[in-house]
């Protein structure tokens, strides 16, 4: 006797496959427009790392759970894109939304968002590669660089891991320091600090304690510059992006015309917010980029095309300690630490002006979750119902015990 199968049941497996379906035209469209590149010696291919393949009846549950998901927090106000991608598959990816809600312009795949925090792991990979060449060492001091710097003793591993107890930048001058100037670089923030009276009183002593501070990531993007002699985005450029097939990702101070299609805007309450006075500080900010290059990123990075592993397992090692817990810090990485003090999840957020983001990995499931949202709601951060799904935990009170 044939078993009668719920409407439902139906209604999510073609809801499924209809979305994954979506998904493959998208990462074929790419692959045709893309092509193969060496980076250090390796042939890679500049075309999504992700694969497509007929989905399976698990996968396509796992598709339509994570669909249930996800309109859930449509309906509570998420505005955004996503990306999730288990052992080297796309499982799941889509747009909800707008890039510019007045507009009702709709956002899709090549939508570009302000990654905010999510900046800060591309600076650290940025000077962990200049000490990966041997043109700066994790124990040299602010001042090799910078010798007007006011703070002493706080060293680029302390800059990495939010241990220099230097004060948020952001807080740190008044009118009468910025003279006028309308938007502040990362250079006048330097300047600032060294010339303003009296010093800006810092958190904490250099090494004693973690403190997550903006500051630590502008002062290494600007270390960046000093060393290389290109500004910031040139190396990022140069160096992570087009090495790695990034070709949607750039500073907020690109002004180009290939740098600006597609940019959404951030929005809170439904109100779209204006450029912010210290919007073209960067390197703890700043970012612009896709889901699918976020992703690249992360790919490229795991499979040795940025860094060897010897200095990858220093970005993933943890360095916040004060505090018994399983969160913690590396450089430029959080992490969710297991009881031998590897990770558990490696991740990282970001808020800037209405845009809420986030980079969610976990090793043990070989999976990756994007999301970007660029009109503030908290959603965007609860990925509790998510990780259920894709680690097939039959309680979510498991995943809880771990996050």
């Amino acid at each position: 006797m044939l078993k009668k199968v719920q409407p439902k049941v139906w209604w999510m497996a073609l809801s499924a496959l209809i979305v994954l379906l979506v998904s493959w035209g998208l990462v074929r469209k790419s692959k045709s427009e893309t092509e193969s590149i060496m980076v250090n010696g390796k042939v890679i291919s500049k075309l999504d790392p992700v694969s497509v393949t007929e989905p399976s009846a698990e996968m396509l549950l796992k598709i339509s759970k994570i669909e249930e998901i996800f309109q859930r927090k449509k309906r509570a106000g998420f505005n955004g894109n996503v990306m999730v991608v288990q052992k080297g598959q796309l499982l799941y990816q889509n747009s909800f939304g707008y890039a510019h809600i007045k507009e009702k312009d709709s956002l899709n795949s090549s939508s570009r968002f302000q990654l905010a925090s999510l900046s800060k792991p591309f600076t650290a990979v940025a000077v962990l590669k200049l000490i990966q060449e041997g043109r700066v060492n994790l124990d040299d001091s602010v001042q090799r660089f910078f010798p007007e710097f006011p703070y002493h003793g706080v060293k680029i591993d302390m800059l990495l891991s939010h241990r220099s107890g230097l004060p948020n930048y952001i807080y740190s001058f008044d009118d009468s320091v910025r003279h006028g100037r309308k938007y502040p670089d990362n250079m006048d923030i330097m300047d600032w600090y060294a010339k303003v009276v009296p010093t800006p009183t810092p958190y904490n002593r250099p090494g004693r304690s973690f403190n997550y501070c903006n500051t630590n990531y502008c002062v290494l993007a600007a270390i960046v510059e000093k060393v290389t002699g290109a500004s910031f985005g040139t190396f990022l450029n140069d160096q992570i992006f087009a090495p790695l097939g990034m070709l949607n990702t750039f500073l907020v101070t690109d002004t180009s015309s290939a740098a600006t299609v597609g940019r959404t805007v951030g929005h809170q309450y439904g109100r779209r917010l204006e450029k912010d006075y210290y919007d073209d500080v960067v390197g703890d900010k700043g970012l612009y980029s896709t889901t699918g290059d976020i992703y690249r990123f992360y790919n490229g990075l795991t499979k040795g095309l940025l860094l060897d592993k010897k200095l990858l397992d220093e970005a993933f090692k943890p360095r916040s300690f004060e505090r018994s817990g399983i969160r913690n810090y590396g450089y430029g990485f959080r992490m969710h630490t297991k009881e031998d003090n590897t990770p558990r999840f490696i991740y990282h957020g970001g808020w800037w002006k209405g845009y809420n983001t986030m980079l969610w990995v976990c090793p043990e499931d070989e999976a990756v979750i994007i999301v970007l949202g660029n009109s503030y709601n908290r959603s965007t951060y609860d990925l509790k119902e998510l990780l259920q799904v894709i680690h097939g935990t039959a309680k979510i009170e498991d995943i809880e015990k771990e996050i």
